[in-house]
C-alpha cells in the first residue's frame, strides 16, 4: 500500500495548477501568456476556439480563461466543454463592455469570474491568482480526504463498479477481524491485491504479509515451503529451512491458487489451521504459530470437492469469509480508471510523460474482452506506453495481435471501423450487454447512456453526439434516469 512521504504534506502552494488561455487575438492572447509566466504560472495559449477546444480533449487544466466573443467556438462553447471535461475546473471569461451582460450569463453557467477590457496585468494576475487558489485549496482537501481514507484502508484499488463498491464495503468489515478469508475470481481480476489491503488494514499489518502460489512449486517441495525442513529430510536438504507459516509468524499468510495445492498438503494443512502449529519436514518438533491465512483460487472448489481434488473440511475451514472479485468484463466501468492509474504508473516506470488516451482507445479498451482481466489491461497500457511516440496514446500504439483485422465494439453498441467512425450494430456480446437480454426496453436504453458517458468521459455534447440525439434529449434522459 501506499506510504507516506513528504510530497503528502506539500503546502498548497506547491500543488501544481495547469492554466489554458484562449483568445482569437494572437497579440492578446501573448499578452497574457507572459504577464501570468511572470508570477511563476505554468500556462498554455490557444489563438483561436477550435485549438483551444482541441487542448481540452488533450490535455487536463484546472484554470482556463477565454475570451467570451470568438469565431467558430466562442467562450460559451469553451466554458462548457471546460466543466464538462473536468467539473471542477474554473473558468474566467474576458469581455468587452458590450457584452458584459453575456459574461453575467457565465456565471450563471458557473463561470469563476469575468474580466472586462482592457485587462491590467495586475487585474489579470489578481484575479486568476484567486482561481488557482481555489483550485489548489480544493485540491488540498480533496488530498486530505484522500489520506484519512487510505487510514482506513484500500488505496490502492482503483474501482467504479457497483460490484466492487460492494467488494470493498466487505473488505472494511473483514480487515479488523482475524477471520480466514477466501478470494475467489478468475485469474488475473486481483485477488493478491485484495489480499495485501485486508493485510495492511489489520491489527496485523506491521508484521509480515507473506504470500505463496501453491501451483508454482514442485509438488513434492509444497510442503516444505509451507512448514520448512531440518536438514537431511531429503536429498536437496542440504540445511534447516523456516518455512512460509513461520517466517509469517504474527501476520498474515496468503495462499494463492489454493486449489491447485495437493491432498497431502491439504490434510497436513488443515491440521495447521486447527491446531496452530507446525512440525517442518523430517522434524518431531512442534512449533507453534499465530498467522492469518487468506486463500485464492480461480477454481470452483465445490466442484473440486464432488470430484474428490479438494477436501470439504479444508473448505470451510478456509471459508470463514469469502470475498469474489468479477472479471473485468463484468464491471466495464472499472476499465477506464484502471488504465489511467496503469498509465501513470507506466509513465514512471518508463520515464514517460503520456497526457492521456484518444476517444476511440477508450472506446476500443470498454469494448475488447480483456480475458486476462486486470492484470491483461496493466500489460496492454504499459506496452502502449512503451510504444507511444506523440504522446497521446491511441490504436496506432496497440500490438496488431490485439486487434487481429476484427472491427472494435463501443460500449455503447457502435463499432468502429478501421477508420475510426462509428457504425450502427448490435451490443457488443460480453458480461455486460448478455445480461441486458429480458430487460425492457428502458432499462436497454439507460445501460446504453451510461457506459457511452463513461466512453465520452462524462461529457455530454460527445456523448448525445454519439448517440445521434440532441443534447436537450440526452439532459432529459439524463433525469429520468437520474444518471446526473
Amino acid at each position: 500500500m501506499a506510504k507516506d512521504s513528504e510530497k503528502d504534506n506539500e503546502p498548497n502552494s506547491t500543488i501544481p495548477v495547469r492554466i489554458l488561455l484562449v483568445d482569437n487575438d494572437k497579440d492578446h492572447a501573448k499578452a497574457m501568456h507572459e504577464s501570468l509566466e511572470r508570477i511563476g504560472l505554468d500556462c498554455t495559449y490557444a489563438t483561436s476556439g477550435p485549438e483551444g477546444s482541441k487542448l481540452l480533449d488533450e490535455n487536463t487544466y484546472e484554470v482556463v480563461v477565454t475570451d467570451l466573443m470568438m469565431n467558430d467556438i466562442d467562450g460559451m462553447a469553451i466554458l462548457k466543454k471546460a466543466k464538462d471535461n473536468q467539473p471542477d475546473c474554473e473558468v474566467i471569461m474576458v469581455t468587452g463592455h458590450a457584452t458584459v451582460p453575456r459574461a453575467v450569463e457565465a456565471m450563471r453557467e458557473r463561470a469563476f469570474n469575468f474580466l472586462e477590457k482592457p485587462i491590467t496585468p495586475k487585474r489579470l494576475q489578481a484575479v486568476v491568482s484567486k482561481a488557482v487558489e481555489s483550485v489548489r485549496l480544493r485540491l488540498q482537501n480533496t488530498h486530505l480526504q484522500s489520506r484519512l481514507d487510505e487510514r482506513f484502508g484500500f488505496e490502492n484499488l482503483i474501482f467504479a463498479s457497483d460490484s466492487m463498491k460492494s467488494v470493498v464495503d466487505r473488505l472494511r468489515r473483514i480487515a479488523p477481524t482475524d477471520a480466514g478469508v477466501l478470494i475467489t475470481g478468475e485469474t488475473g481480476t486481483g485477488k493478491d491485491v485484495v489480499a495485501q489491503a485486508i493485510h495492511q488494514n489489520s491489527p496485523r499489518k506491521k508484521k509480515p504479509f507473506v504470500a505463496i502460489n501453491t501451483a508454482a512449486v514442485a509438488e513434492h517441495l509444497v510442503e516444505s515451503e509451507l512448514f520448512g525442513h531440518v536438514k537431511g529430510s531429503f536429498t536437496d536438504a542440504i540445511s534447516d529451512r523456516q518455512g512460509k507459516f513461520e517466517y509469517a509468524n504474527g501476520g498474515t499468510l496468503f495462499l494463492d491458487e489454493v486449489g491447485d495445492m495437493p491432498m497431502p498438503t491439504q490434510i497436513k494443512l488443515l491440521r495447521v489451521l486447527e491446531e496452530r502449529e507446525i512440525t517442518r519436514v523430517g522434524d518431531n518438533k512442534v512449533i507453534p504459530v499465530n498467522v492469518r491465512v487468506l486463500a485464492a483460487t480461480n477454481k470452483d472448489l465445490e466442484k473440486e470437492i464432488d470430484e474428490g481434488r479438494f477436501r470439504s473440511d479444508l473448505y470451510f475451514r478456509l471459508k470463514i469469509v469469502s470475498v469474489h472479485l468479477d472479471p473485468l468484463s463484468a464491471r466495464r466501468e472499472d476499465i477506464l480508471p484502471l488504465a489511467d492509474y496503469f498509465r501513470k504508473q507506466a509513465n514512471k516506470k518508463n520515464g514517460r510523460k503520456i497526457k492521456s488516451f484518444s476517444q476511440e482507445l477508450r472506446r476500443w479498451m470498454l469494448g475488447f474482452g480483456w480475458k486476462g482481466n486486470v492484470r491483461q489491461l496493466k500489460n496492454v497500457v504499459e506496452s502502449l506506453v512503451v510504444m507511444d511516440i506523440d504522446d497521446m496514446l491511441d490504436m496506432d500504439d496497440l500490438s496488431p495481435d490485439l486487434l487481429d483485422g476484427k472491427p472494435v465494439p463501443s460500449a455503447a453498441g457502435a463499432v468502429a471501423t478501421d477508420g475510426g467512425s462509428a457504425e450502427s450494430g448490435p451490443l457488443p456480446e460480453d458480461a455486460s450487454s448478455s445480461a441486458l437480454i429480458g430487460k425492457s426496453l428502458k432499462e436497454i436504453e439507460r445501460w446504453v447512456i451510461e457506459h457511452t458517458l463513461t466512453l465520452a468521459n462524462h461529457n455530454r455534447e460527445e456523448t448525445a453526439r454519439i448517440l445521434g440525439i440532441s443534447e436537450r434529449n440526452l439532459y432529459r434522459k439524463l433525469n429520468e434516469y437520474d444518471l446526473r
